[in-house]
C-alpha cells in the first residue's frame, strides 16, 4: 500500500486525463469524483477506475471533450444524449440544468443516455443538496446481479442516492441495490483479499469468496428478495426514460473496448418548506439516540464517509500499490497529439 498527499492524486489524476485530451474543467471534475470516493473510503469507486476510463478514452468509446447534448422534452424534462462524454461531466452539466429548472417549475428530470459511468452517486446529490435543493438520482450497470434465487447475472447494481438540505448540511444516502458493488470486487481482487461468504457466486452459481471468480459470476443483491425487487424496478424506471439498455444488454462499465449502453436519471426538487432547521433538529434526536450494546453510538448515513474525509485530506490517501504505480504511469505518459488539454 502506498500513502499518498490529495494534492499528489489530484495532479496525477488530473494529468493522466489531460494527457489524453480531456480539458480543464472535464478533467477537473473527473477527478474530483475519483478523489471524493477515495477520501470517503470507497476505494471501489476511486482511482482503481481511472487506468480503464484513459485506455475508454484512447479506444474511441469515451469521449473527453462533449458536456452532451440537451433536449427539453416539455417544461421540466430534460432529455441528454451524453455523446458518450465523462460521466461526472455530463451528469453534472445535466444536474446543473435540471436543478436550474426546478427553482422555476418546483421540479426537474433529467434523463441522460450514452454516457460513460458517473461514479459515487453521494457527490451529487450532496452538490445538489447544498444548493438548497433535493435529488434523487439512480442508475444502472451492467448485469452483475443475480435475481433472488437465481445464479446467473441479470441485473445492475443500480444504485439509488437521495439528498435533502437541511440546516446541518446535506443529508445524503448512496446505495447499490447489490450486496456490494463490482468495484469492491475489483478492489478485493487488487489487494488479494478474500471476499466475506455470501457476497457473491461463481461462473456456475456456486458461493465464492475469490475476487477474480467473483468477477466472472454474479452479486448478491441486497436484502434478499426485497433488494432484488428494489434493483428490477429501478432498472425498469431507468430504461424507460432514458431508453438505455437493459440487463445483460448494458455494456461499457467495466470494459475499456464498448460504449456506455446505461442510463442516469436525476430527480431535482425545489422544496420550498423552510424545514430545514426541523430535519436538523430530528437528525440530532436521532443521533441521540441510546445505542445498543456493541455500538458506541448512532451515526446518520453519511458520517462515517465524512469523518474519514477530513482525516484524510490531512494524512493523505492509502492506495494499493497497482493503483498508484498505474496513476504513476499515466501521469508520466506523453500526451497524445503532443500536447496537454
Amino acid at each position: 500500500m502506498a500513502l499518498v498527499s490529495v494534492e499528489e492524486c489530484r495532479r496525477a489524476a488530473q494529468l493522466a486525463l489531460g494527457n489524453v485530451g480531456a480539458d480543464a474543467e472535464a478533467a477537473q471534475l473527473q477527478t474530483d469524483l475519483l478523489l471524493d470516493a477515495e477520501l470517503r473510503g470507497v476505494p471501489s469507486h476511486g482511482f482503481l477506475r481511472l487506468e480503464r476510463l484513459v485506455t475508454r478514452i484512447g479506444n474511441g468509446v469515451a469521449n473527453p471533450q462533449t458536456r452532451g447534448v440537451h433536449s427539453w422534452r416539455g417544461d421540466s424534462f430534460l432529455s441528454v444524449d451524453g455523446q458518450q462524454g465523462l460521466g461526472p461531466v455530463v451528469a453534472s452539466h445535466a444536474a446543473k440544468a435540471a436543478g436550474a429548472r426546478a427553482r422555476q417549475t418546483g421540479i426537474a428530470v433529467a434523463a441522460i443516455a450514452n454516457n460513460n459511468h458517473i461514479g459515487m452517486l453521494a457527490w451529487y446529490a450532496e452538490t445538489i443538496a447544498e444548493a438548497g435543493l433535493v435529488s434523487i438520482i439512480l442508475t444502472t450497470s451492467e448485469a452483475l446481479v443475480h435475481p433472488f434465487g437465481g445464479g446467473k447475472a441479470l441485473l445492475g447494481t443500480n444504485p439509488i442516492a437521495i439528498g435533502v438540505p437541511t440546516d446541518a448540511g446535506p443529508f445524503v444516502i448512496d446505495l447499490a441495490t447489490s450486496l456490494v458493488s463490482m468495484g469492491e470486487i475489483h478492489d478485493h481482487a487488487h489487494r488479494g483479499a478474500a471476499l466475506p461468504e455470501g457476497w457473491a457466486l461463481d461462473a456456475d452459481g456456486k458461493p465464492t469468496t475469490d475476487p477474480e471468480a467473483a468477477k466472472r459470476g454474479a452479486i448478491a443483491p441486497f436484502g434478499a428478495a426485497k433488494g432484488y425487487a428494489l434493483g428490477l424496478a429501478f432498472e425498469l424506471l431507468v430504461t424507460a426514460l432514458t431508453g438505455a439498455a437493459l440487463g445483460r444488454d448494458v455494456t461499457g462499465t467495466l470494459d475499456a473496448v464498448k460504449p456506455a449502453s446505461k442510463g442516469d436519471v436525476f430527480i431535482v426538487i425545489d422544496p420550498l418548506s423552510g424545514q430545514g432547521a426541523a430535519l436538523a433538529a430530528y437528525l440530532d434526536v436521532v443521533r441521540q439516540t441510546p445505542p445498543v450494546p456493541g455500538f458506541e453510538k448512532v451515526l446518520i448515513p453519511g458520517e462515517r464517509g465524512r469523518a474519514r474525509k477530513a482525516e484524510r485530506l490531512v494524512s493523505g490517501i492509502t492506495l494499493a500499490d497497482p493503483v498508484w504505480a498505474s496513476m504513476q504511469r499515466l501521469r508520466d505518459a506523453a500526451p497524445a497529439g503532443g500536447a496537454r488539454s
